[in-house]
């Protein structure tokens, strides 16, 4: 049997009708930015979310180009963020001139909350909380360290649309900056991104930006960005918001059948904090024989993906700040450890048993 690791248009074909039918809708429209399909999906993901307001976007790196950016944060100061994330978290930050403070993941693979104090300095003026791989962070801690200390919370959401802590949703704790890229748990069938708010103000600025700096065609106010969810992508999102609970609740059948019944003393399960929810994005398992592992697990047909090889402070792409390996030894110690499994809506049972078996023979 094969197994892959992801099947994208499983989703699709379960609704398949529904997806077509607004397809068409909207391609017979005539109207294909920012229109009425893009209103609509924001007022739906914003009630969905919680917030007061959802801004479309053209993808989750922009959302937080954008966010950080009308936040005032610029060359010179200072962003705290954890060192495991992914690669856009960061370009988030450095894009607008700031520098990125690293800080260790907990257990969780988030942000290390009791970490975050001893990094803060003069020139912090934001706090990047990563909820990663679907699992709300720490946000009491959190906040009450940004409201210590006077900082802003940019929540990175790419993959923790629906997650919670403590009975809030991710992306209402501060700015939430969202990615609808097709493997999201909310993805649509190209770019797409959102952020979410409850600032009127941030929420007229946030239109601003992303379209030309221009609230109205052609009066520029600033230097904005060509950054808007199109109408199709829109359309579609709005098809896949009205299924995501099913979705989320078919993820965790699956997530809670490997982690009841893989039982490989090798391989270490991921754990929720209590108070979070996890909306199981990848379901990511650790092993000191990571790489022996995933070729075992290849040969039987089964797809796995390595969520990151590379941390952003030992990347190229970041070498002029100065890092080097043993910086962060519990975020490169997961970066050789940890390996992603398969799960994804759509899986049959028949994949999940043959998945739960090879893993359990693997000596």
């Amino acid at each position: 049997m094969k197994v892959p690791f992801n099947v994208l248009n499983k989703t699709y074909f379960m609704k398949q009708e529904e997806y077509e039918k607004k397809a068409l809708d909207v391609l017979r429209n005539g109207w294909y930015v920012l229109g009425n399909e893009v209103k609509e999906f924001e007022k739906e993901f914003a009630d969905y979310i919680g917030t007061n307001y959802s801004i479309g976007l053209d993808n989750g790196l922009n959302a937080l180009v954008i966010a950080f950016r009308e936040l005032g944060i610029k060359e010179g100061d200072e962003v705290i963020v954890q060192a495991n994330t992914y690669i856009a978290s960061v370009m988030g930050i450095t894009m607008n001139g700031a520098t990125p403070v690293f800080v260790e993941p907990d257990e969780y693979f988030n942000i290390d909350a009791e970490k975050i104090e001893a990094a803060i300095t003069e020139k912090t003026k934001a706090i990047c909380v990563v909820h990663l791989y679907g699992q709300a962070s720490n946000m009491d801690k959190i906040m009450g360290i940004a409201k210590k200390y006077n900082l802003y919370i940019v929540e990175d959401c790419a993959q923790s649309h629906g997650a919670n802590f403590n009975g809030k949703r991710t992306g209402t704790f501060g700015i939430g900056c969202f990615s609808f890229y097709p493997s999201k748990n909310l993805g649509c069938f190209g770019d797409g991104g959102a952020i979410t708010t409850n600032d009127e103000k941030l929420d007229r600025d946030f239109r601003v930006l992303r379209n030309y700096g221009s609230e109205k065609r052609y009066y520029n106010e600033v230097v904005g960005y060509n950054s808007r969810l199109d109408e199709l992508q829109a359309g579609l999102l709005r098809v896949k918001l009205s299924h995501l609970n099913e979705l989320t609740e078919e993820r965790e059948k699956i997530a809670n059948r490997y982690l009841s019944e893989i039982k490989n003393l090798k391989i270490e399960l991921p754990k929720v904090r209590k108070g979070a929810t996890s909306v199981w994005h990848l379901f990511v398992v650790k092993t000191d024989e990571r790489d022996k592992l995933q070729k075992y697990l290849e040969s039987n047909g089964i797809g796995t993906v390595i969520h990151y090889p590379i941390p952003p402070h030992l990347s190229k792409a970041y070498e002029y700040l100065g890092y080097k390996a043993g910086d962060f030894p519990i975020t490169e110690r997961y970066a050789e450890t940890v390996l992603s499994l398969p799960l994804y809506n759509g899986m049959t049972e028949e994949e999940q048993n043959y998945v739960i078996e090879i893993i359990n023979q693997y000596e």
